[in-house]
């Protein structure tokens, strides 16, 4: 699970800063400690997609001391598909090939902004042997 810890500081402005120590690319504000937490997934979200985008390894979270972001759990899918891809060496054409589809919907597969459906995440990840499944725990 991709949990991020964030770094939180107040801001000359009287903002709060966010950083996040695995990704320096994610960046945001907030006018509180809440607001900016909430904020904060949107950064991460924006940040990973370059990496996408890019061809680069998401970078894994340290664990550390500090409030944690989660990514939402359908990009929390779409990241662990988009790392199963590299993982086996799999391009978004090949994966387009074997399911049949064009390379734009395997482009919107992968994207963090597009609303995919479960359903063609659970094709996507059977092509690579994989198995989608959810989790529910208790809230911190």
């Amino acid at each position: 699970m991709h949990e991020y810890p964030v770094k939180l500081e107040r801001d000359d402005n009287g903002t709060v800063l966010v950083t996040f120590p695995d990704v320096p690319e994610a960046i945001t504000f907030g006018e509180d400690e809440p607001d900016a937490l909430r904020r904060a997934a949107e950064a991460l979200e924006a940040a990973l997609s370059i990496y996408m985008d890019k061809h680069l390894d998401i970078p894994q979270p340290r664990r550390m001391r500090s409030p944690l972001v989660r990514l939402s759990p359908l990009s929390e899918a779409k990241v662990a598909l988009y790392e199963a891809l590299r993982a086996q060496g799999v391009r978004k054409a090949d994966l387009a090939r074997r399911l049949g589809w064009r390379k734009s919907q395997v482009d919107r597969l992968l994207d963090l902004n597009h609303h995919s459906r479960l359903e063609q995440l659970e094709a996507a990840f059977a092509t690579l042997n994989k198995r989608l499944t959810v989790a529910i725990r208790d809230a911190a």
